[in-house]
């Protein structure tokens, strides 16, 4: 089975917006775990937090120094657990929408993101950046999901009537 993957529900919109949520993070966590590099996980597990902005924006701001939300978190973990990523609602949900993305495969990308994050790798610096994007492509497309960096064209708006 693997590495222990707890899931907390912080923001109830979460059963509302991705009623498939629980699914899609373990499936993606257990991805980005199995390609992801260390040889050996700490017994512990992870968790993934699906917050709300609210929440995110204080984690961030307490943790980083940031006051505003952002779409995912990853904080290590006490011993014997690798540690905690946080995915915030409403920034992720838009994200998605702007970037014509669904978002179960939108989530998956940032739970994929957040865990390689855990196991010690980074996007500080150009070399990093390529390597873990890299990364991120392949697990994903394993998951059946599009290569999460390429541009995709626009969502159209649906046409409505004139002056409304």
């Amino acid at each position: 089975m693997g590495l222990p993957i707890a899931l907390k529900v912080e923001a109830s919109a979460w059963r509302r917006a991705f009623p498939g949520a629980a699914a899609c993070v373990r499936r993606a966590a257990h991805a980005a775990l199995d390609a992801g590099g260390m040889d050996s996980l700490p017994a512990g597990g992870i968790c993934i937090v699906l917050a709300d902005d609210r929440l995110q924006r204080r984690l961030n701001r307490e943790f980083r120094g940031r006051d505003k939300s952002t779409n995912v978190l990853s904080f290590d973990g006490a011993p014997g657990a690798l540690g905690d990523v946080v995915l915030a609602l409403e920034t992720i949900a838009a994200e998605a929408e702007a970037q014509g993305k669904t978002l179960a495969a939108h989530v998956a990308h940032l739970v994929v993101h957040g865990v390689l994050h855990l196991m010690g790798h980074d996007h500080e610096r150009p070399g990093q950046a390529r390597r873990m994007e890299r990364l991120e492509i392949e697990i994903l497309a394993g998951l059946g999901i599009a290569d999460p960096y390429r541009a995709s064209p626009p969502r159209r708006r649906k046409p409505g009537k004139a002056g409304s």
